[in-house]
């Protein structure tokens, strides 16, 4: 197999440095991701200037873009080949409920499945980034079992794995997206000018957090796989805004 690996830590995190390891046993990989950290990024596109691309001395290559920038310009420019899967991560930290909607290394598997490609978004959900090696042991179950029953057309799925060791691991749960509560308040700080600079807060607690979401399952120690779609029309609106529009 030929995959794609990106990320939103940059290039240099030991995330994706484990994730280029696990996939070089079962294949071709080709790493292209940030030339620094754009966690946050979500998907957003460099449109106000052109873009580079530098390969590390480890063979990574390394833009200074967008997650999204990475995966587009790879599939669409920069390789000779096209990928059949893309996998980002692995990120240091959970990319739960509405997390997915800003985070870079979702953006980044986004990219990939606009574009055709099964693609996966794996994040280690917890800050102290020991377990790596039990996301890439998650990484290897799901490529098993692609290749055992291949996934024909393209999907979009959003991985959180425990940030435990690996006999502690329980199953992979299919799950939906939680929801969170409401950020916390912007840090406000001052900078050597005495300027007010602000530091955006740190995110809510889990607010839908029961069972069948990724919050339930990362807390039961379970890996959460989430399947994700990308229509964000409110179809249940639909009816009410034609009425509101024509009455």
């Amino acid at each position: 197999m030929k995959f794609l690996i990106s990320n939103d830590d940059g290039y240099f995190s030991p995330g994706i440095r484990t994730l280029a390891e696990t996939l070089a046993r079962h294949g071709e990989v080709v790493v292209v991701a940030p030339e620094r950290d754009r966690s946050g990024a979500s998907n957003s596109l460099t449109l106000d200037r052109p873009l580079t691309v530098r390969q590390a001395a480890n063979g990574f290559h390394y833009v200074n873009g967008t997650p999204t920038d990475c995966v587009h310009l790879a599939v669409t420019g920069l390789l000779d080949f096209r990928p059949d899967m893309i996998f980002s991560g692995i990120n240091h930290g959970p990319n739960m409920g509405d997390d997915t909607i800003y985070s870079g290394t979702v953006a980044a598997a986004t990219e990939g499945f606009l574009l055709g490609i099964p693609s996966i978004a794996i994040s280690l959900a917890g800050y102290s980034g020991q377990h790596f090696g039990t996301a890439a042991h998650v990484i290897e179950a799901l490529l098993a079992r692609h290749q055992a029953q291949p996934l024909i057309q393209p999907v979009l799925l959003n991985v959180n794995v425990p940030d435990i060791p690996v006999d502690q691991l329980q199953s992979m749960q299919v799950t939906r997206l939680g929801r969170r509560h409401h950020a916390e308040p912007v840090i406000k700080a001052k900078n050597p000018r005495g300027e007010t600079i602000y530091w955006v807060g740190p995110v809510g607690c889990a607010q839908d957090a029961g069972p069948g979401t990724d919050f339930a399952a990362i807390a039961g120690k379970h890996v959460s796989v989430t399947p994700l779609m990308l229509d964000l029309t409110a179809y249940g609106q639909l009816d009410g805004i034609t009425t509101w529009l024509h009455p």
